[in-house]
């Protein structure tokens, strides 16, 4: 079940027909979810086009809301202003697993990566899960990555799955949530869409429409948390535009 489906509705523009980021065309989503014990975690992949990324480099963006991420790739995004692997989302130790799974990825599709050309920028956001997670176990592996990246499809679930397995969010389980709206410019009609990795906020901090403040009896936790924001268009944006829109999702 999702907000629209109890009535809660965000903004005046209308949804895709998914309500999801693959409504921008060519944009899948994948997950693999780990789930056994004190196992709760997972990989998420968001795949841009389905082309050769590597040959092909979507124009993008990065901004960070706070500096203690230990996401891999952004820097050169912001250099580049391109992308040239898929997005992975993982637990905080699984990045460098996650990173070395899109480099072989990148690889086994372009043969002439780090020999004829440069390498390859492996793009791996994270969230640390550890509240409902083991993550000292350090159970992602790269099969589990490539295994996100095959299942890709412009149809996925959300909730706790993927990475979003582990993930809190005011006190109550987070996870993957997703979410599209259309928009006419200069008479066309394009789509954006947002997918978010969601592990913040205290319990009794969640207020409601109406003014109510969920779960407000729950003891008082760490003001701490992550989130991961991932935005995809059709708009033909340059970097700089795209930066502009990023910065406005958190």
């Amino acid at each position: 079940m999702r907000a629209r489906d109890l009535g809660l509705a965000c903004g005046d523009l209308p949804p895709g027909p998914r309500n999801a980021i693959s409504d921008v065309a060519g944009v899948t989503v994948g997950h693999c979810t780990l789930s056994d014990g004190d196992i709760q975690t997972g990989v998420t992949a968001i795949i841009p086009h389905q082309g050769n990324i590597f040959a092909d480099r979507p124009v993008a963006a990065a901004d960070v809301l706070n500096g203690f991420g230990k996401s891999v790739g952004l820097m050169q995004i912001e250099e580049l202003g391109q992308i040239e692997t898929p997005i992975l989302l993982t637990n905080t130790f699984g990045v460098g697993t996650c990173a070395n799974a899109l480099i072989r990825r990148a690889i086994s599709e372009n043969r002439h990566i780090g020999r004829r050309t440069s390498t390859v920028n492996p793009v791996v956001g994270e969230c640390n899960d550890g509240v409902l997670n083991d993550i000292q176990a350090m159970a992602v592996t790269e099969a589990h990555a490539i295994a996100a990246l095959n299942a890709a499809s412009p149809d996925f679930a959300s909730g706790a799955v993927g990475a979003g397995r582990g993930m809190s969010c005011f006190g109550f389980k987070g996870g993957i949530g997703t979410s599209s709206r259309m928009v006419t410019l200069d008479g066309t009609q394009h789509c954006i869409g947002g997918l978010v990795l969601a592990n913040f906020g205290r319990a009794g901090d969640l207020r409601l429409p109406d003014g109510r403040i969920v779960c407000p009896a729950a003891p008082p936790d760490a003001e701490c948390g992550s989130v991961i924001v991932v935005l995809a268009t059709d708009v033909p944006l340059d970097h700089r535009q795209l930066r502009r829109v990023i910065r406005r999702a958190g």
